[in-house]
């Protein structure tokens, strides 16, 4: 089941599920949401993990709210036995799927402006980009207080969030009826990895064009691996972020060659 809390209804449609509608609410402005919240936004620490490269933290304080306030505000009190992912859009096509049990495990923010008054703004560097806007609303995670998820980049950092939706997500377009389980494995790595900017047979995100069911089964491995663990040095003025240098080198390359694996195996879908 699906309900979907929309800032904005333009990018309703961007990933194809298998799943069906059973409630819509829109998400208030920043101020509309100071007035209804009954307390007053909170103030949270983190290293900026679209600043922070290798063992270099940049520490920033945000402001905003405790994710799983918001979503019990607009969603409800029981908005956790609903479903088991919690998908947040972005205005530049961005889409993550983040399990909803690590929001009642971590803790996460919606945060709308800097506590320093700076530009609600960020360098990209991992995408040579600059100036990036933030706002309406940004997902940052406490991983001062929790150093283990600074392991996992700025993958599950979406900014210029204007809708969120709880879902529970099919795995039928990664893993067709009759598809190999040996390449389960590498679904769920191209879910983490890949899907928030590119689809795998209309499944994913709409910040890239292409489906990468497609577009892989022409590649060589070696100039696949090159793109994701060094995607600067494969393309000139590259924006897609390379594979998280936080975690091991051997490791990166063993999920780039587990992802090439996959893409070149799955069938793609009409």
């Amino acid at each position: 089941m699906r309900t979907a809390l929309s800032l904005a209804s333009g990018l309703a449609g961007l990933i194809a599920l298998l799943a069906c509608a059973t409630q819509a609410a829109e998400l208030p402005s920043v101020e509309q949401l100071r007035q209804q919240m009954g307390f007053p936004p909170q103030t949270v620490s983190v290293y900026e993990a679209h600043l922070s490269v290798g063992d270099e933290h940049v520490e920033v304080q945000y402001v905003g709210y405790p994710a799983v306030d918001v979503f019990e505000h607009v969603f409800g009190k029981d908005w956790r036995g609903r479903a088991e992912t919690v998908e947040l859009r972005a205005l530049d096509g961005y889409v993550v799927q983040i399990d909803a049990h690590r929001f009642l495990e971590e803790r996460a923010f919606l945060v709308f402006a800097r506590k320093d008054n700076a530009p609600f703004t960020i360098d990209n560097i991992r995408q040579n980009q600059t100036d990036v806007p933030l706002g309406p609303w940004y997902l940052v995670w406490d991983n001062i207080s929790n150093p283990a998820l600074l392991a996992e980049g700025a993958g599950r950092w979406p900014y210029q969030v204007t809708e969120i939706d709880l879902v529970s997500v099919s795995d039928a377009a990664l893993l067709p009826e009759g598809f190999d389980a040996r390449f389960r494995e590498g679904a769920e790595l191209v879910r983490t990895h890949c899907l928030a900017c590119h689809k795998v047979n209309g499944f994913g995100g709409a910040k890239f064009e292409g489906d990468l069911a497609k577009i892989v089964k022409g590649y060589r491995e070696a100039d696949f691996l090159r793109l994701v663990l060094t995607p600067a040095s494969a393309r000139r003025g590259a924006t897609m972020p390379a594979l998280s240098d936080r975690l091991p080198e051997p490791e990166r390359r063993r999920i780039a060659g587990i992802i090439f694996d996959y893409l070149k195996a799955v069938p793609v879908q009409p």
